[in-house]
């Protein structure tokens, strides 16, 4: 396999049309599995995808094809080439059109070697996860680790590299027929704090001793880091300049135009994007294989910077590419992969201490879109829901069906924790770089009860 730098310029040498950007990633990945308090299975791949964008202008029209492929050899390269030619050419036009940008030269890291992963880096969460073994609880989980290097270039002279680490520990703990779930996110497994990870769990599961049957309804609740995470990170995905300003989103303002400039909440909340956050880096510049609502293949190369969505509680900004933020007259702002909420002060523990009675709602399951006009979202509660009873928690109760907007529970919260740097459950595929405060909601709606267990 040779070199993805040579894959580029092979590719862009092979091209025939006005512009072509290529992106070549290379993917490192190892995962570990464990079961029952043994280890299972674990596995080593690398495997690397090529993206040919072909452009085609015309008069003041432009025309993409994309093609994609896992090829290795580099005899397969002009192929590629050719059939994403074939596709521009027979495109219809392209509604983000825009000039490409134009490059600076070669990065100083183009050419360094392509880091690689490996089960070693597992040692540390193996050997805790080891001593965990020993004990009543039946542990059951899932450690992985990917590390992908993106190559991007264009025929006018963009060139751009980044490698992006991402790693993940799930920990599933069951005693007695309970069940709770904790995880973290990690780039280099360096910090995985396995061992507070069980001694949670545990005491999780202490609690599971006392259940108490509740029926559906709206009550007080506590929503933890990986909760709010994975709400917020709906809304974050849903925050689309061109999708508001067309009246089909729930940042459509009533009457036209957008809820820029709403203020959600006295909360002193701030939610935000930035590739350099410490601990959450990712690619500061644009990498897009296609285009979608947030992001546009014709910036490919363009600087992500931060961008404030949410600004001491007031829609602040939505995502426009360039060619949708000179149509509708803003500033272009593009999402990293990241997303973080600042503002809060109160430690978990003094909220619960806080609350005469409510719930704890640890983890979310299956979140899925009921009304995309008010951003409400239905989902399971799993693996431990709580009560709360006169500041200590005193047992675990059923499990819920939910109905909610991230947008109403920023408008009904009373009360934000500490921001902390947290998984996703739902989304941890997907959006492992996190950072949220615990929410006190007054009135979390529990639509149902589930039989889930």
């Amino acid at each position: 396999m040779i070199p993805a730098q040579q894959v580029v310029e092979l590719a862009l040498a092979a091209a025939t049309v006005d512009e072509t950007i290529v992106i070549v990633t290379d993917r490192a990945e190892a995962s570990l599995r464990w079961a029952g308090n043994s280890m299972t299975t674990n596995g080593v791949s690398t495997t690397r995808s090529t993206t040919v964008i072909s452009i085609v202008r015309t008069g003041n029209t432009s025309h993409t094809g994309a093609i994609r492929t896992s090829d290795v050899n580099p005899g397969a390269i002009a192929g590629v080439v050719a059939a994403a030619e074939r596709a521009a050419h027979a495109a219809p036009e392209a509604r983000d059109s825009t000039a490409l940008l134009t490059g600076g030269g070669i990065p100083d890291d183009w050419n360094h070697p392509v880091p690689e992963t490996g089960a070693e880096v597992f040692a540390d969460v193996a050997e805790s996860l080891a001593g965990g073994f020993g004990g009543s609880d039946r542990l059951y989980g899932y450690a992985h680790h990917v590390v992908e290097t993106t190559f991007l270039a264009t025929s006018t002279g963009i060139r751009r590299r980044f490698t992006q680490p991402t790693g993940t520990v799930e920990i599933n703990a069951k005693r007695d027929g309970a069940s709770a779930w904790a995880g973290v996110s990690t780039p280099w497994f360096t910090d995985v704090p396995t061992d507070t990870l069980l001694d949670d769990l545990a005491m999780r599961l202490g609690w599971a001793k006392r259940t108490v049957e509740l029926p559906a309804g709206r009550y007080e609740t506590l929503m933890p880091p990986s909760t709010v995470a994975d709400m917020m990170i709906y809304l974050g995905w849903s925050m689309d300049g061109r999708g508001a300003e067309e009246g089909r989103t729930a940042l459509s303002a009533p009457g036209g135009g957008t809820r820029v400039g709403e203020k959600l909440t006295d909360l002193p909340l701030t939610m935000y994007s930035d590739p350099f956050a410490p601990g959450l880096q990712c690619a500061p510049f644009v990498a897009a294989a296609s285009s979608s609502e947030t992001v546009s293949m014709f910036d490919n190369g363009m600087d992500i910077g931060r961008v404030d969505w949410i600004r001491d509680g007031t829609i602040n900004a939505l995502a426009y590419p360039r060619a949708a933020a000179a149509e509708f007259g803003t500033v272009t702002a593009v999402p990293a992969d990241n997303l973080l909420m600042t503002g809060g002060s109160a430690e978990l523990a003094d909220m619960v201490a806080a609350t005469e009675r409510g719930l704890l709602l640890t983890t979310l399951w299956y979140i899925r879109t009921v009304d995309p006009t008010t951003l409400l979202l239905t989902g399971l509660t799993r693996d431990g829901v709580y009560l709360i009873e006169d500041g200590e928690v005193t047992g675990a109760v059923n499990n819920f069906r939910f109905n909610e907007s991230p947008l109403d529970l920023l408008r009904r919260a009373t009360e934000a924790g500490l921001a902390e740097p947290t998984l996703p459950r739902e989304w941890g595929d997907w959006a492992t770089r996190a950072v949220m405060p615990t929410l006190r909601i007054p009135d979390f709606h529990m639509s149902s009860v589930s039989q889930a267990q």
